[in-house]
């Protein structure tokens, strides 16, 4: 499981970031990958990268922002090209509106896709819940952004546990089927009577991970819900130390704020995103150094980047 990061600028693309759009691999979990915005330029990013766009099968969008959604129409119609392999269905999660805008830039642009859309929109009345399968849940709640936005938190379920194979070879069961039955949670007996108890070579289940991902906001509690003891927090850094009041005048964070909430929340890592153009590289140090005053495992992520979960 891994994210990686298209695009981490905050409202205008510059030479260093691209504006917002991330993935989450789940390629060995459930073999897709989800997006989480598509700004303007997402398709260009992902010619850099490994992703091949079927595997891309869901879209959550935070909010309708053009910096979040202006790449939608063209990254779909680019995903249709790949003649070569299977068409795919995808999923677009996201508020009120999004339907409207995927579907009239391509029926205005004449666009014709080989593959249906199935769009779930939602309003602030209509959150919680947005997704559920056999191994992972998806949560979304209101933010505090000038505009309807939300985050969303990643559920994975608790993982199987695993089997022990050389205390069972050591118990006398032969490798085979048995094998698996002991696997499967069912009790063997051996040639000479001896009974295997399943439970007894089996270790217990592990919890999946929690990953928290936050469209733009000012700090509110609901982040911090979102967020309760995720394995890593993706939040907004657009401002920086100083900056609380412009912030707030334009619904967003600054580096200290999000560092508060990973800290509130008990998260075990912050990845810094969403970094306004007025930062140069000169600057990033010391947004990160700030940051981690507050909460130690604190990292600003750029274009391209990959993170391990």
């Amino acid at each position: 499981m891994q994210l990686q990061f298209l695009g981490t600028g905050a409202g205008q693309p510059s030479k260093a970031r691209n504006v917002s759009s991330l993935v989450l691999k789940l390629l060995d979990e459930i073999n897709e990958i989800w997006m989480f915005d598509c700004g303007e330029g997402t398709q260009n990013r992902i010619l850099e990268t490994t992703i091949r766009p079927r595997k891309i099968r869901k879209i959550f969008i935070t909010h309708l922002h053009g910096d979040h959604i202006f790449g939608l129409p063209g990254f779909l119609s680019t995903r249709s090209f790949q003649a070569n392999e299977e068409q795919t269905d995808i999923e677009i999660y996201g508020p009120i509106g999004i339907k409207n805008f995927v579907m009239t830039s391509l029926r205005v642009s004449g666009s014709r896709l080989p593959y249906r859309i199935h769009f779930h929109e939602f309003d602030e009345k209509h959150l919680g819940k947005i997704l559920e399968t056999d191994k992972f849940t998806v949560y979304a709640e209101k933010l505090d952004h000038s505009i309807f936005c939300v985050g969303y938190r990643i559920m994975q379920k608790d993982l199987e546990g695993t089997l022990d194979a050389e205390r069972l070879k050591a118990a006398g069961l032969p490798f085979g089927p048995l094998f698996g039955k002991v696997k499967n949670g069912e009790d063997v007996v051996l040639a000479d009577g001896t009974k295997i108890i399943a439970a007894d070579y089996i270790s217990a289940p592990r919890p999946g991970k929690v990953i928290t991902i936050l469209g733009d906001t000012r700090k509110t509690h609901a982040s911090v819900r979102l967020a309760i003891n995720a394995d890593v927090l993706v939040h907004e850094s657009t401002y920086g130390k100083g900056d609380e009041i412009i912030a707030k005048n334009h619904g967003h964070s600054t580096n200290l704020q999000a560092a508060e909430v990973a800290k509130e929340a008990g998260a075990k890592r912050l990845l810094l995103n969403h970094i306004s153009a007025r930062f140069l590289s000169k600057d990033i140090g010391k947004m990160r150094s700030d940051a981690s005053s507050i909460f130690k495992n604190v990292h600003l992520v750029k274009d391209l980047e990959e993170v391990e979960l």
